[in-house]
Formats: structure tokens, sequence, C-alpha cells
């Protein structure tokens, strides 16, 4: 008698898969409005090394059930909005490659600063060595430092081009510049 009553207690009376446990669902909205950076997927990771048996499909329904849009959207800070707000701070460099009329090419570095637009021509040359190009950083130290500018830069954008030296990046700290 017990066990007939208990079986028919256990049986699922709704259609379809049983809704996730309630603990669970608290448990990945938590997630979600504590790291607005995580999408659906990150949440999952962080559910499993937590030991939660959850698919990550799961996770996608409980947050497009509460009406919490995908990590992309839920972010406050965008990189154009990043870039604007810390433009007195950051500098932008690379290496323009032009070809004269005689058929020879240049390299001529520049460096932009994001918030005045201003920029500096560093130097031009036909070969840059490591040499050239690490004295061409001093240079540009020391007119940023003439200018008050130095104090007000905190990061230098360049790319991953060959002809910057590694030496480069110690001469930036020692100035309190970040390389990205």
């Amino acid at each position: 008698m017990l066990t007939r009553r208990h079986v028919c207690m256990s049986v699922n009376r709704r259609p379809g898969r049983p809704r996730t446990v309630a603990s669970i669902r608290r448990l990945v909205l938590r997630l979600a409005a504590e790291n607005p950076s995580w999408g659906y997927r990150r949440i999952h990771d962080e559910l499993t090394l937590l030991g939660v048996a959850i698919a990550a499909s799961t996770v996608w329904e409980i947050l497009k059930t509460a009406g919490i849009d995908p990590a992309p959207r839920r972010t406050t800070v965008t990189w154009a909005e990043f870039l604007r707000s810390q433009a007195e701070a950051i500098l932008a460099m690379d290496f323009v490659e032009p070809v004269t009329l005689a058929g020879q090419r240049q390299y001529i570095l520049a460096v932009i600063h994001h918030a005045s637009r201003r920029v500096w021509v560093v130097g031009t040359t036909a070969h840059p060595t490591h040499a050239w190009v690490t004295q061409a950083i001093r240079n540009l130290l020391m007119d940023l430092e003439d200018t008050g500018y130095v104090a007000r830069i905190r990061f230098l954008i360049r790319d991953r081009d060959g002809k910057y030296p590694a030496l480069i990046d110690e001469i930036l700290v020692g100035a309190g510049i970040r390389r990205f």
C-alpha cells in the first residue's frame, strides 16, 4: 500500500522535462548578476566546476526566461566607450611605409595621442634597426616629458611588428607606460 502511494506521488503529471531545481535556477541567476561579462557557456563551466550537473542549453533557457540578455549585451562598457574614457592616457604607435618617387621604401615611426589627436613623427629611415627604434622611443619620451604629456600617458597601443625590440617594453615601463 505504501509503495503504491509513493509511486503515485512521484509520477510527473506535467508533459515534457521536469523543471530545474529552484536552487540551481537561483545560482545561475546569481552568477549572471554578479558577473555581467559572463555568457551562458562560462556560467555552465563554473557550475560544472562546482559539481552541478546541468546542460549549457538549460543555463541559456534559465537566463532567457528571466529576461537576461546574452553577455555582450549585458556588459556596461564597450571597447569604444573604454577608449573614449581613457583617451587622455592612450598613445598609439605604428610604422607607416610609403614608397618614394625613386622607388625606395621608407619607414616612418608615428605616434598619436588619442585625446588631442596630436601626432608625433618620431623618425624616418630606410632601414629600421632595433637600435634606431630604441633611440626613437627614447627621443619620443623626452619630447613627451618636455611637453608635459608623459605624466598623463599610461598606455601605448602597438602591433607585434618584428621591428620593435624587446627593450622598448622595459623603457616604457620605466616611464610608467604599459604596452597593449
